[in-house]
């Protein structure tokens, strides 16, 4: 059971830091579960402090990595309506089966949303472009996490490294 739950723990993380750059797979989650898998390993003891803010930055990335390309959208000189078009790209670009749809997508829509909305094209651009560039900030934010709860894992495992290693 042991090994199985550290393999569990070992694939999650290693699909969480994955799946922080291919946004299709939400990367922060799937390595929290990965700390979770560690933490109920019979003879671990369970730290629901650490497990806890854990949980709590795991939402709060996944809840930002939506939010932010919006927010860019804004910065950039962008309305409402483009930042409603960015989030709309941006979850279109996520199922769409085209190659970089998920780059493609909020661009597009916050481009689409600044043209509905009555904006000149240079606006539009402009728009778009911080929506791309939010997205890339969000992506590059959802990378370090994920990467950095696997760096917690490994500190973690290496404090019952004796335990782990007698199965």
């Amino acid at each position: 059971m042991t090994i199985l739950l550290i393999s569990l723990a070992v694939i999650c993380l290693v699909i969480g830091i994955i799946g922080s750059v291919l946004p299709v797979l939400p990367g922060v989650p799937i390595s929290w579960l990965g700390l979770l898998f560690f933490y109920i390993i019979p003879g671990i003891e369970i730290d629901y402090w650490f497990l806890g803010i854990t949980l709590v930055v795991a939402i709060a990335i996944y809840a930002l990595q939506i939010m932010i390309p919006a927010m860019g959208t804004k910065k950039y000189g962008g309305s409402k309506a483009g930042m409603i078009g960015t989030t709309i790209g941006l979850i279109v670009g996520i199922f769409a089966p085209i190659p970089f749809a998920i780059l493609i997508g909020p661009f597009i829509g916050a481009f689409i949303g600044e043209i509905v909305n009555k904006s000149d094209s240079k606006t539009a651009l402009r728009a778009a472009y911080g929506s791309f560039i939010g997205f890339l900030a969000s992506t590059f934010m959802e990378f370090m996490v994920a990467l950095i709860f696997f760096i917690l894992f490994l500190y973690k495992g290496w404090s019952y490294r004796d335990f782990i290693f007698s199965y």
